[in-house]
């Protein structure tokens, strides 16, 4: 064996040793340098921001009808079937109807019977008439006692009493015939509206009983360009909801197609389906194309309020907190809240106040009228802010409650009604905003700016405050460095109207 076969292993262990220690060596700078925290930012933009609700609902006629039968028996003719059009009193189907012909004719026979029964006793009654009248002149000339008067008085009255009841027997099988007649007219099944069959439900031969409910033969739709969609919207999204709001939906069978429409009602009648609460929204469809169908799931968005030009922001920016910022937010927010709750008149208490003196036009009598109103309200508020958190929710409420009363106490009739509407308004969310706070990088540093949060559309927020302006990045992640703290679970602080 060599020298060189010797060294050669020795000189393989160095360089390996060599290439390790580097290794090591970048692995640890790179490592040193990836604590440096990098961020990712998105602008604040000028435009448009739209808020919406979005459900799903089922397309339908806006009048359908429903078309059973009053009787039972055995379907023995169909005129018309599926998308069949009609007019009002066409005939569509036929009951069988030789049982309630032989009952007509039954009907028939028995009210003939009553009346020669009828007949009979107004010939008895003629002749105890005759009877009495004789009778009445024996007893005049003495030739007779009166007590014979008396027994032929009686058989009259007897007579007379039988032809009554005989004529209502008369009554009774004339009836009786009648309803036999309506029976069988029910077997002939027609149209009750002008439209088009939008679903048969029996075919020829099969048996139909009508027992405590008429069974349904036919739902007839009276006009299919005018449809509507039932929809059923969130209890926490249904006091924005307002007759006239527009919407628009999409339908699976036309992907890509917007239809759209307006809302129509809101229904009262509560939902309750497995402790979950929703409302009925009616929203109208025009369909004079004809191609929406009855029973199409549409995929509904009404639009709830909408404003252009105004500075938004992704909503990632506003739930973004720097490490170790979380605790000092949260704790800060809820000064604030308190500080808002104790002087709630110089923030949303002023612009309510405004808008009721601008709006209503009160008068000076009715503004001086407003400061103990007020001042009473800044009390109950600033009195509440200790107590827990659903009893200050409760507390809070009745001050709104006892405010809007009060302020309807000091107003004319015709400024009730946009009194209303005003707190309509504010209790949906117009004319409000919340405390929101933004993180923009100033020295290598992430530095807070604190802003109002107002429309949102889901992604995107409306903003304002000092220093927002159109362009300014602002911070919507971290990555490197420690981990970025987690977004306040809070709740926006509670509005006071």
């Amino acid at each position: 064996m060599t020298f060189a076969t010797l060294a050669r292993p020795r000189w393989i262990v160095a360089f390996l040793l060599l290439a390790a220690l580097a290794a090591a060596t970048v692995s640890w700078f790179t490592r040193a340098d990836g604590n440096a925290p990098t961020y990712r930012f998105a602008k604040i933009e000028r435009g448009a921001i739209t808020a919406t609700v979005s459900a799903t609902g089922t397309l339908n006629p806006v009048s359908s009808v429903q078309v059973g039968s009053q009787v039972s028996g055995q379907i023995k003719e169909l005129f018309v079937d599926f998308n069949s059009p009609v007019k009002n009193g066409q005939l569509i189907a036929r009951i069988d109807p030789e049982t309630f012909t032989y009952r007509v004719r039954q009907a028939e026979a028995d009210t003939e019977a009553a009346r020669s029964a009828a007949s009979r006793a107004q010939v008895a009654l003629i002749n105890a008439q005759r009877e009495l009248n004789r009778t009445k002149e024996l007893v005049a000339r003495n030739f007779v006692s009166s007590a014979e008067l008396d027994s032929k008085q009686a058989t009259y009255d007897l007579a007379a009493a039988d032809v009554r009841n005989a004529q209502a027997v008369v009554k009774q099988r004339e009836a009786s015939l009648a309803s036999a007649k309506v029976d069988l007219g029910r077997t002939e099944i027609r149209a009750p509206v002008d439209g088009t069959v939008i679903k048969r439900s029996v075919d020829v031969g099969q048996t139909v009983a009508a027992s405590l409910q008429a069974p349904e033969l036919f739902i007839i739709a009276r006009d299919l360009r005018d449809m509507q969609v039932e929809t059923s919207i969130d209890e926490a999204d249904v006091g924005r909801i307002r007759v006239g709001q527009k919407a628009t939906f999409t339908v699976d069978s036309f992907p890509g197609r917007t239809f759209n429409g307006t809302v129509k009602q809101v229904r009262q009648s509560a939902q309750n389906v497995q402790n979950v609460v929703t409302y009925t929204v009616l929203v109208t469809a025009d369909n004079d194309a004809g191609l929406l169908l009855p029973g199409m799931t549409a995929n509904v968005r009404i639009v709830l309020e909408t404003r252009d030009g105004v500075l938004k922001v992704s909503n990632a920016a506003l739930r973004f907190r720097p490490p170790g910022e979380s605790a000092p937010a949260v704790a800060k927010g809820a000064e604030a809240a308190k500080g808002d709750a104790g002087g709630a008149a110089g923030g949303q208490g002023a612009q309510f106040r405004e808008r009721l003196t601008k709006e209503l036009k009160l008068d000076d009598e009715q503004q001086k009228k407003l400061d103990p109103i007020f001042a009473q309200l800044r009390e109950k508020f600033a009195a509440a802010r200790d107590l827990p958190e659903e009893a200050r929710g409760k507390a809070q409420g009745a001050a709104r409650a006892e405010l809007r009363a009060k302020i309807e106490e000091i107003l004319k009739p015709e400024q009730e009604a946009r009194f209303t509407e005003i707190v309509a308004e504010f209790g949906r969310g117009g004319g409000r905003s919340t405390a929101g706070r933004l993180w923009v990088l100033a020295d290598g540093k992430p530095k807070a700016i604190d802003v109002r949060v107002g429309l949102t559309d889901g992604a995107m927020s409306e903003v304002s405050g000092e220093g927002v302006v159109e362009g300014l990045e602002v911070i919507v992640g971290q990555q490197g460095g420690a981990s970025p703290a987690a977004p306040s679970k809070s709740g926006p602080p509670r509005m006071m109207f």
